[in-house]
């Protein structure tokens, strides 16, 4: 049996690729970041009491919220929509597709994510009054790093499919042929 995977059928020029490439970069930008804090910041919050710990999570909390932030946060699908909206009459090949996923699973499982589940995570811990904690702040902590924790590895994983769609895109036809028995 022999499958193949179909490239784009027409070679894209520089101009197109540029909101995909975009796409991509603040993909890995993202995973960068949330991938960062799980692995450093959580760990080293871990190791702090109480009092230091809803010290500094509100105050990196408080400190996110910037345009560049805000641009690369919420960069991503708009790259993607760019991309395959510009595409359009390539809705039917694999890279576009796969863009397409990229995009609506970051808006639901990081944007979305994010609202429902981190933020108010994080209004919870800036309004503690560090010197008088409540005693469910663990808790809340522990919470606050499964979720950034999921949206470290979803967006890794998003960064992962858009590289891929790129690859496929830029791929000369007949190029991606696999076979197998």
């Amino acid at each position: 049996m022999t499958t193949t995977v179909q490239p784009s059928h027409h070679t894209p020029t520089p101009l197109a690729l540029i909101p995909h490439t975009l796409a991509v970069v603040w993909l890995g930008l993202m995973a960068g970041f949330f991938g960062t804090y799980s692995a450093n910041v959580n760990l080293a919050l871990l190791q702090m009491d109480g009092a230091t710990y809803a010290t500094v999570q509100s105050a990196f909390n408080r400190n996110v919220r910037h345009a560049l932030f805000f641009a690369l946060f919420f960069g991503p699908p708009l790259w993607c929509a760019l991309a395959i909206g510009t595409a359009w009459r390539e809705h039917r090949s694999l890279w576009w597709r796969l863009l397409a996923l990229v995009g609506v699973a970051y808006l639901l499982g990081i944007v979305f994510f994010t609202q429902q589940v981190n933020l108010p995570l994080n209004y919870t811990t800036e309004a503690w009054n560090p010197q008088v904690l409540p005693a469910d702040w663990a808790q809340v902590r522990d919470q606050w790093n499964a979720a950034n924790l999921w949206r470290a590895w979803l967006s890794l994983g998003l960064f992962v499919t858009a590289l891929v769609s790129l690859v496929i895109r830029k791929a000369p036809p007949g190029t991606l042929t696999t076979s197998s028995t």
